[in-house]
């Protein structure tokens, strides 16, 4: 179903909505099923992309997910502080990274990893954690060499002699108010809506069955989604490539993050 480019009140899409609710299940728009749940709710609004045109207000965003998902969506990327220090390849890759599993064979003899994805809830197997400092206004990344798991015994050893066992040092961490403003610009207000699906034959078929009205970023609830390990801060690097730092959340807590929520369905 598509039709001409929508423009919607925000009541004329809440009741959309509830009529697209209300057809059942509906096939993916799309031939393959990567990113159908999207495709297929914009295409049976009549809109392109996820910006939804509603007039006379702020940017709104369209997010659909599917129910029970436990995937994780990357809200964005952002390198810590002290900008001065590249952290990933000046520290984190040459003094606490490991040899890759592919050196040798795909990459070079000498390439290093460092692939690390933590929370403020607990620490990884290589003791390394998210801390939030209110006081000082830092989301900070901590290492504890207590903490490491006995399977790393070697790779401890070798960061004792590279540097100690220490916290990391110079602490990289991201000062609220950057980290607010980059989460804020990103995280628009959201008619976030979730899908049952279902597969017959191959294809896929997609019941929109919860719909939540989102707006007014709250960044204490983003804080809280980082200490209650909803919100994950993800390394990935290589000697020869450094995927960037994501922060990444688990898609069903994506209420946390704003002020005013509405139940539609």
């Amino acid at each position: 179903m598509k039709n001409k480019l929508a423009i919607y009140t925000k009541l004329a899409l809440i009741a959309k909505l509830k009529e697209i609710s209300a057809m059942g299940f509906v096939p993916n728009a799309r031939r393959k099923n990567s990113g159908g749940i999207g495709n297929t709710l914009e295409d049976l609004l009549g809109i392109k992309e996820n910006n939804l045109p509603i007039p006379n207000a702020a940017e709104w965003e369209l997010k659909a997910q599917r129910l029970n998902s436990t995937s994780l969506t990357t809200l964005f990327h952002v390198e810590p502080s002290p900008r001065a220090v590249l952290f990933v390849p000046q520290i984190f890759l040459p003094v606490y990274g490991w040899t890759h599993e592919e050196a040798g064979k795909k990459y070079p003899k000498g390439e290093m990893s460092f692939r690390q994805t933590i929370h403020g809830k607990s620490r990884s197997d290589r003791g390394f954690k998210i801390v939030i400092d209110r006081k000082e206004r830092k989301i900070l990344i901590s290492f504890d060499a207590g903490s490491v798991d006995s399977r790393h015994k070697k790779w401890l050893e070798l960061v004792k002699k590279h540097v100690g066992l220490g916290e990391v040092n110079p602490q990289p961490y991201w000062g609220f108010d950057d980290l607010e403003h980059k989460a804020g610009t990103k995280l628009l207000n959201a008619f976030y809506v979730q899908a049952e699906v279902k597969k017959e034959r191959g294809k896929e078929y997609y019941h929109y069955t919860k719909v939540t009205m989102l707006q007014k970023f709250s960044f204490e609830g983003f804080l809280k989604a980082l200490e209650e390990g909803k919100i994950l801060v993800d390394f990935d690097a290589r000697t020869g490539h450094n995927h960037g730092t994501k922060f990444r959340m688990k898609q069903d807590c994506l209420p946390m993050l704003y002020r005013d929520k509405q139940i539609i369905l």
